[in-house]
């Protein structure tokens, strides 16, 4: 398990005066929340932190950026993921408290506060863990995925910037914001359409119009028929994602590298990366090689039917994933 600095004991006592401190007799959902602190700014929403009045903790506030308060794809699109991550409740996903509009009307949403690394620096100084532990994350990741799948979900967000490895050795799964439900009855059609166009298009038109690393990045995790908009997209382009993490945690680079995102995306479409035991010195485990080459092929028939046999996969050869 991945070890951090734990939080000051002064910092995180807990005390009667804060506990037994009575409720307002009227209460005013609106003015629950203060001390709000802007932690992170995603490309179109706002995390902050603030205080909880009614409980006294310290949490999560997600809500829309000034500019898309009034985008109504948008603003569906946060009340999807509030209420897909409310709903699937699982230990490596972070628990959703409250969904809500502010004092303006508009939506908001609370989590969980968890302080810990992304995957993302922890593969930064990848040298400094050895594989057992890095596994460990996928192992977790992939059992928040199954989970997922089994829910009729796919997240289709999955990179090392969207796993949080927190103080205690919790692995959560987060960004629910561009996950995939379907409608009860195939034949509904709404603004679904719309709303896919506008999950992939933009991360890909920008991309190319910019050349920025942080879309790159994204770029680099995302399956053929996540590029291909395919409608029939299923589980098993998540495991596509986890194969690319799996890849750069055995080699210390991605399947792709370039500085064309349009280069990337033909990459990711027709090529298929060099194996892992062919680019570095050390020894890479010839399971965990042909498991990674398997989750990056093209076609999705060709991958792991499932994130549970990836999980079986590394159980059987690692003796990780034993619950």
């Amino acid at each position: 398990m991945l070890e951090f600095p734990q939080q000051n004991v002064e910092d995180s006592r807990i005390y009667a005066e804060e506990t037994d401190m009575p409720l307002p007799e009227v209460l005013n959902p609106k003015t629950r929340y203060a001390f709000f602190s802007t932690i992170a700014k995603g490309g179109k929403s706002l995390i902050k932190s603030c205080r909880d009045l009614h409980l006294r903790r310290t949490i999560c506030y997600k809500t829309l950026r000034p500019e898309f308060i009034n985008d109504p794809i948008e603003t569906k699109r946060l009340l999807r993921e509030a209420r897909i991550s409310a709903m699937l409740q699982h230990p490596n996903t972070i628990p959703t408290y409250e969904l809500g509009r502010d004092n303006r009307g508009n939506y908001y949403f609370t989590m969980k506060l968890v302080h810990g690394y992304t995957l993302r620096e922890i593969l930064n100084y990848r040298e400094r863990y050895d594989l057992t532990q890095l596994m460990d994350l996928i192992v977790q990741v992939g059992r928040a995925l199954g989970y997922a799948h089994s829910r009729a979900v796919v997240h289709r967000d999955i990179k090392p910037e969207n796993i949080l490895v927190g103080p205690y050795g919790e692995v959560l799964l987060l960004d629910w914001g561009l996950a995939k439900v379907w409608h009860k009855d195939v034949a509904v059609v709404d603004d679904e359409a719309e709303l896919e166009e506008a999950d992939t298009s933009a991360v890909v038109t920008t991309a190319s119009m910019t050349g920025e690393g942080k879309l790159q990045g994204t770029v680099m995790y995302m399956s053929p028929e996540q590029i291909d908009r395919d409608p029939g997209i299923d589980g098993r382009s998540d495991l596509y994602s986890l194969g690319a993490i799996l890849y750069e945690m055995l080699t210390g680079v991605t399947p792709f590298q370039g500085d064309l995102v349009q280069t990337l995306l033909q990459q990711i479409r027709s090529e298929m990366p060099a194996d892992p035991r062919s680019i570095v010195k050390t020894r890479v485990s010839d399971v965990l090689a042909e498991l990674t080459m398997k989750c990056l092929q093209k076609d999705p028939q060709d991958r792991p039917a499932s994130a549970d046999e990836v999980l079986r996969t590394i159980r059987e050869n690692w003796g990780f994933g034993r619950s």
